[in-house]
């Protein structure tokens, strides 16, 4: 049973989903989706150890030896993303029944279950597969689903949220799927591991023929997947997307895609440079750490100045959240390794931060029936414990010693003195200021304002809600002072990257 593992974490919430449309019971559709999701978590921890004891492992489908068949791999990086996004998604699902009973109408609440399953099936196939149109594959069915859930959304400005994150995301999928083709055109594999060594060999031959090393097919495909990936991470200046949809999706819906969705697709950007093309490819052939520096500063610039000036809390965090992207993809583009360990461990300390935030959002949503900064005023007298949820985790935003958001931006200045960018660590310093100003903008309502009427009215969020919250939190500080599991993680998974890129010999295939 132990070594079914792998395809148990994906079959489990497949085949459950489908099951609670069939049904069609409202009331089988929480305790079946709870069970799944713990379930799944479980797995996700249990594969974790197993790599932690005894090294990456590989898993055939069918019986089919790699590269011929589908290999699910499960190594130090996969296996850490798998945790925190089961991890999430079963604590956000945990917290929902009461803000979903208000958002959503009950008549919904199996189908949001459902398109819940399939969301959360489609984040952890991307992370486990070793076969790049899998990826694709999973992808779709993440994003299929995300459109979904978005669209049940209270107001009607959620179907057009939905619909325009749809555009976007064919859009980026339809560039990241004609990669793969011209991919699969020069190799005849769609395995990763295959594709890289694959692509060693022609760029060897192509060498020995006194022809350029790097084709012209592969520096289209290598830009088509780049753009449609960056379109799915909401890169500057390729995330109008994602503002509408975190701002009108129902607060679980927010909480959950915020804390995981764009974080799994900068794991996928983070397999297609250092495991198919290398970082020699990427970032020397390719400029692309210039591009990506550019970008990503220049949005987390803008993107914190217009976290300022928004008046929805939802949208100041969407926002926000832009601007974190951007940190990531800062650590990625250094290509050493205590920059890579800061972009991967970002994506879990800020998972922890945005996903705990969105909760808190969620409680003021249930309680204020609004999350305009107007109506928020005063809530910190009659929202006491919610309030203050917002304040642990807004100083985790900031980066603040002592929470999990110091620990991955002081990893990332420092990679950035080592490359001796210290134009990029002062613009860093500068920008959690912006992320001050935003954060306290909020506190400064809840606390030092004359309560709005809705305020007044408000009593704390249940306990089903606070005690989830507080779980995700509680996290951000405990893994900003215990960082062995966190931080501990990512460097294992960076330096084996590393290995990896160096070797010429990519992920994906079996161990």
């Amino acid at each position: 049973m132990i070594d079914q593992l792998p395809i148990l974490l994906i079959i489990i919430p497949l085949f459950a989903a489908p099951l609670l449309v069939l049904l069609g019971s409202r009331h089988l559709a929480l305790p079946i989706s709870l069970a799944v999701v713990w379930s799944v978590f479980g797995i996700s921890v249990a594969l974790l150890c197993r790599v932690i004891q005894n090294g990456p492992i590989g898993y055939e489908l069918g019986g089919w030896p790699s590269p011929y068949g589908i290999v699910y791999v499960i190594d130090y990086l996969s296996s850490f993303v798998m945790m925190f996004v089961s991890a999430l998604g079963a604590i956000v699902l945990t917290y929902a029944p009461p803000s979903i009973k208000q958002e959503i109408p009950f008549s919904k609440h199996y189908l949001f279950y459902a398109c819940y399953l399939l969301c959360l099936t489609g984040l952890l196939g991307m992370c486990i597969t070793g076969d790049l149109f899998n990826v694709f594959v999973f992808l779709e069915i993440s994003s299929l689903s995300s459109y979904a859930l978005i669209s049940l959304g209270k107001t009607r400005r959620a179907p057009l949220a939905a619909l325009h994150y749809l555009i976007f995301g064919t859009i980026g999928a339809t560039f990241f799927l004609i990669g793969i083709g011209l991919l699969y055109q020069m190799t005849g594999t769609l395995n990763m591991a295959d594709i890289g060594r694959r692509l060693s060999e022609v760029r060897a031959e192509r060498l020995l023929a006194g022809l350029t090393q790097f084709s012209r097919t592969e520096l289209v495909a290598f830009a088509f997947m780049t753009v449609g990936l960056s379109i799915k991470m909401a890169v500057f200046p390729l995330h109008t997307w994602l503002p509408n949809a975190y701002a009108y999706a129902p607060s679980v819906v927010t909480g959950f895609i915020a804390a995981t969705a764009t974080k799994v697709s900068v794991y996928a950007f983070i397999r297609l440079v250092y495991g198919i093309f290398t970082p020699n490819f990427a970032f020397e052939t390719m400029p692309l750490d210039t591009a990506l520096m550019i970008f990503s500063l220049i949005g987390i610039f803008v993107a914190s100045v217009a976290a300022i000036y928004q008046t929805d809390v939802k949208r100041l965090l969407a926002y926000s959240s832009v601007a974190q992207i951007g940190y990531m993809l800062l650590g990625i583009s250094m290509s050493n390794v205590d920059g890579l360990t800061a972009g991967i461990v970002h994506m879990f300390n800020h998972a922890l931060i945005k996903g705990g935030l969105f909760m808190v959002v969620g409680c003021f949503a249930l309680r204020l029936g609004s999350v305009k900064l107007d109506d928020l005023r005063g809530a910190g007298k009659t929202m006491p414990l919610t309030s203050l949820a917002w304040v642990i985790g807004g100083l985790g935003l900031i980066g603040v010693p002592m929470t999990a958001g110091f620990i991955s931006k002081w990893l990332l200045l420092t990679a950035a003195l080592e490359h001796d960018w210290w134009p990029v660590a002062v613009l860093m310093l500068l920008s959690s200021l912006l992320a001050v100003v935003y954060v306290w903008r909020v506190v400064e309502l809840l606390y030092f304002s004359e309560p709005s009427d809705k305020a007044k009215r408000a009593k704390e969020a249940p306990a089903l809600m606070l005690i989830p919250t507080y779980i995700v939190i509680a996290a951000t500080v405990v893994f900003g002072c215990w960082t062995v599991y966190s931080a501990g993680l990512a460097q294992k998974a960076a330096l084996a990257l590393l290995a990896i890129t160096e070797s010429g010999i990519a992920p994906g295939g079996t161990p």
